[in-house]
């Protein structure tokens, strides 16, 4: 597993947690992001289960696991929150954050150290020591329940799946030319993000803010005026189809 540092401050720092998938699909790359204070660290979308072992490693070069405090879960897929179980039994005292309508799903993970909780609608705040992070809501891109993680300090917006790549190269960590990187996204944000509402919606709340890094969860992140040309893109397309 691959760690790189985003962002560096007086109070915490992002790192990126680069992994290239099972041996069985070396198409499945995942990014993971990990937050780390000095008293408390945060793991976004912990991954699947060929991910625990490595995740686990790279996260003890940080901190201890007893300072692993709060989990985020932006949807349910299972390269995102396979691993649920693990880290239930590996941290004995943390919060799981992730969307209030998993309520009636969060029991088949059995359990029983991580403390469940629902974010509404709306959205919310994580306050991880003396950071402040923000929730917002990304309802149907691609999820039901759906939330991407906002830190105005580091001005890093986590985006999950909007924004993500599928098959694209890894010679480099962001974006270099948008054009050429069109061809690796277009398809799957048809597919995958089903409504042209939802979408203008989110792009409406994000323009607001400050963003100097878009990190999805696969394929490269959009840094500077990439994050301008994603969204400027974005806007455009016609999403909710499957065609060709």
């Amino acid at each position: 597993m691959k760690l790189a540092e985003l962002y560096k401050g007086k109070t915490h720092s992002w790192m990126m947690l680069e992994c290239s998938g099972s041996k069985n699909d070396t198409h499945s790359a995942v990014n993971q992001y990990f937050i780390h204070s000095e008293y408390e660290s945060l793991l976004m979308d912990p991954g699947g289960i060929e991910l625990f072992s490595p995740m686990l490693a790279a996260v003890l070069q940080h901190t201890e696991l007893d300072k692993l405090t709060t989990l985020f879960a932006s949807h349910q897929d299972p390269d995102i929150i396979a691993t649920l179980s693990l880290w239930d039994k590996a941290i004995a005292n943390a919060t799981l954050y992730a969307p209030s309508l998993w309520d009636r799903f969060i029991g088949h993970f059995d359990l029983d150290n991580l403390h469940f909780e629902g974010v509404s609608d709306e959205g919310g705040e994580i306050q991880l020591g003396g950071v402040r992070l923000r929730i917002l809501p990304a309802h149907y891109l691609h999820a039901a329940g759906n939330f991407h993680l906002y830190d105005p300090t580091a001005k890093v917006l986590m985006s999950a799946n909007v924004g993500s790549a599928i098959k694209a190269p890894s010679d480099t960590k962001f974006v270099e030319d948008f054009s050429l990187h069109v061809k690796h996204i277009e398809q799957f944000h048809k597919r995958w993000m089903p409504s042209n509402q939802a979408k203008a919606n989110w792009i409406a709340r994000v323009k607001e803010l400050d963003i100097n890094i878009l990190a999805p969860n696969h394929g490269k992140l959009y840094k500077g005026e990439q994050v301008q040309e994603f969204l400027e893109w974005f806007d455009k397309l016609d999403v909710g189809s499957a065609a060709k």
